[in-house]
């Protein structure tokens, strides 16, 4: 059972990771149908996916699979390689393109702790509860921003890594490969829930954030 100060300290984490995480996520989705759309690819746009809005990217499940396990997803954002004149080429430049925001967003996260902190020493005691959780939020942001880009890179449909795979494969091998992708999220669940993904992310996400953290 939890106790009035367990709930807090839930509540706490709930409002210090919740905003960076959604803007996390949507900027993510909405790289994907950018470089899309700029490729020629106008699904996203057509779906009103190319969007800001993070409600128009969510999927319920990954969002609390995030708050629960850590690892969270948002609805893929759809993509129709026959618009692309060089469809390998292509798709690989839209998979990475939401791994490569995630990793942008690291490192500007990164570099605003930095400046935060010097700007706030000099500032009065009393403006610590507006600085706090300003400051807490943008180290949250590094992290969840760097898990997000270390786990979609993870080969397994519907995961980004598994159209940056799929677009170096043979295409035979690559429909065959594809044919995963109902299956994908209970493999990543599975993966998951006998430690074999933490195992494999975390120490990444880990190097990751030490070397942009200098």
């Amino acid at each position: 059972m939890l106790s009035p100060m367990n709930i807090n300290h839930l509540l706490q984490q709930l409002v210090i990771t919740a905003p960076p995480f959604l803007f996390a996520l949507t900027v993510h989705e909405f790289a994907h149908g950018y470089v899309a759309y700029k490729l020629g690819d106008p699904t996203a746009a057509r779906l009103g996916r190319l969007s800001l809005n993070p409600m128009k990217h969510l999927d319920p499940l990954g969002v609390l699979a995030f708050f629960l396990t850590k690892i969270g997803w948002a609805k893929p954002v759809p993509i129709d390689a026959r618009y692309f004149r060089n469809p390998g080429r292509d798709m690989l430049l839209v998979a990475l393109a939401g791994p490569g925001m995630n990793l942008a967003l690291a490192v500007a996260s990164t570099l605003s702790a930095k400046v935060i902190i010097f700007a706030s020493a000099g500032l009065p005691a009393f403006l610590d509860f507006l600085v706090q959780p300003l400051l807490l939020m943008t180290v949250a942001s590094i992290w969840i921003n760097l898990m997000l880009a270390v786990f979609n890179l993870v080969p397994i449909p519907p995961l980004d890594g598994s159209r940056v795979l799929g677009s170096l494969l043979p295409p035979h091998m690559a429909r065959s490969y594809a044919r995963l992708e109902p299956y994908g999220f209970i493999i990543v669940l599975i993966l998951f829930y006998t430690g074999i993904l933490p195992r494999l992310i975390m120490p990444i996400v880990s190097f990751a954030q030490a070397i942009i953290m200098g």
